[in-house]
């Protein structure tokens, strides 16, 4: 499964090829194929987005657990390198407790869970696809 910022998902595509081309089955981040669900529920009330985010954080369970691995795209936002958010941080530490494979794009940011992101001791790939 591929995790990552909705910011990054106009890179997943070329990865996906690649990954899918020597033989990995990919699930898609939560609302990959509407990016913009979120601002959409945010522009309607508080409580319908509460309500949304809370459901597509209830689903992490059901979409990581048949997974083997996670793939952690962790790229420059706004120029913060290596970024990793709050919900993607939560997807990873969920995988880590159900012992799944946890592969970095890059190595962890330097944020306020660095240590973490160590602890969770992932495999960093420093972009190169084929140590998966």
């Amino acid at each position: 499964m591929i995790l990552c910022s909705k910011h990054f998902y106009h890179k997943i595509p070329e990865i996906k090829k690649y990954l899918e081309k020597k033989g990995h089955q990919l699930k898609m981040p939560n609302s990959y194929d509407n990016p913009l669900k979120e601002n959409e529920m945010k522009s309607l009330s508080q409580k319908d987005h509460i309500k949304w985010k809370g459901n597509m954080m209830r689903t992490d369970e059901k979409n990581i657990s048949p997974q083997d691995a996670v793939l952690v795209l962790n790229l420059e936002k706004k120029g913060i390198q290596n970024y990793i958010g709050g919900a993607t941080f939560l997807e990873i530490y969920m995988a880590w407790n159900m012992n799944k494979k946890i592969f970095l794009y890059n190595p962890p940011p330097n944020c306020s869970f660095t240590d973490e992101l160590i602890g969770i001791n992932p495999i960093i790939l420093n972009q190169d696809l084929t140590k998966i």
